[in-house]
């Protein structure tokens, strides 16, 4: 087995970028999810409410996160002084408002007032403590620094679908090639390269798989979610991916040999 891509989501919820390689970070991949967008609750808001978020570039040049808002141009994110405690699921987290020229152009494009927000390296977000009892951090991410998925069960879902889909749909950071379908629901270990990853958590999906990210709009006939919730819908939920987390920082690369450690 092998990495076959890498992904980071500089925004949560915006498109991702495919790259060639990242550094693993004390948050997970360098960069990722560190931004994300709130309503004027603070709550954070994603492509399940507003599946045209799905639209949105990123960038990435010298550590700086860049936004391509259809219509209304592109913006660096740069962080304010205002700060603010902002909802991710149940954790209320600490971060700073971006400055007004790309919240303005977001709350136009979704006609919402909504605004973009910055976790720096102060604040601290923990890791689910159900699934992870060392003291980690994680960005805004849904819960843990990594999703691993496959290439060979992403294959084995489409032979069910009419109209096969991308992997984009399930915004993984590190897929593999090389395995057999579905053979990730036994990992609980990886080395990547020379990192090793500890698998803590099976993703469930939800209706974000639906959103074409291209287009920004949901399937109608709820597809993927639908097929894949009639053989992989456990006590869990639906699902497709791992959770992971890494055991070291450095830096990871496409093609990377990947094994997975024998366990107890």
């Amino acid at each position: 087995m092998k990495v076959h891509a890498l992904w980071i989501y500089p925004v949560k919820s915006l498109a991702g970028i495919p790259i060639d390689d990242f550094v693993l970070d004390d948050f997970g991949p360098a960069g990722d999810r560190r931004w994300m967008i709130i309503d004027d609750e603070r709550r954070f808001v994603t492509q399940r409410s507003h599946p045209e978020l799905a639209t949105i570039a990123t960038a990435m040049v010298d550590g700086k996160v860049g936004v391509d808002i259809p219509g209304q141009g592109r913006f660096q994110l740069t962080p304010s002084s205002t700060e603010l405690r902002a909802l991710v699921w149940n954790d209320w987290v600490p971060a700073l408002e971006a400055t007004e020229d790309a919240n303005a152009a977001l709350s136009q494009f979704c006609g919402a007032s909504l605004r973009f927000v910055y976790m720096d390296d102060e604040s601290f977000r923990r890791v689910d403590t159900a699934r992870v009892l060392d003291r980690r951090r994680v960005s805004f991410a849904d819960g843990f620094p990594l999703l691993v998925t496959t290439t060979a069960s992403l294959a084995e879902l489409n032979e069910r679908l009419a109209a096969p889909v991308e992997m984009r749909r399930f915004r993984p950071n590190l897929v593999v090639t090389g395995s057999a379908p579905w053979a990730e629901d036994g990992w609980r270990e990886l080395t990547v390269g020379d990192i090793r990853f500890s698998l803590v958590k099976p993703c469930s999906r939800c209706v974000m798989t639906t959103v074409d990210p291209d287009a920004g709009t949901k399937d109608p006939e709820v597809q993927p979610l639908r097929t894949l919730s009639s053989y992989r819908r456990t006590a869990e939920g639906v699902l497709f991916g791992m959770n992971a987390i890494h055991e070291s920082t450095g830096r990871i690369r496409v093609g990377d040999p990947i094994t997975v450690n024998p366990t107890e």
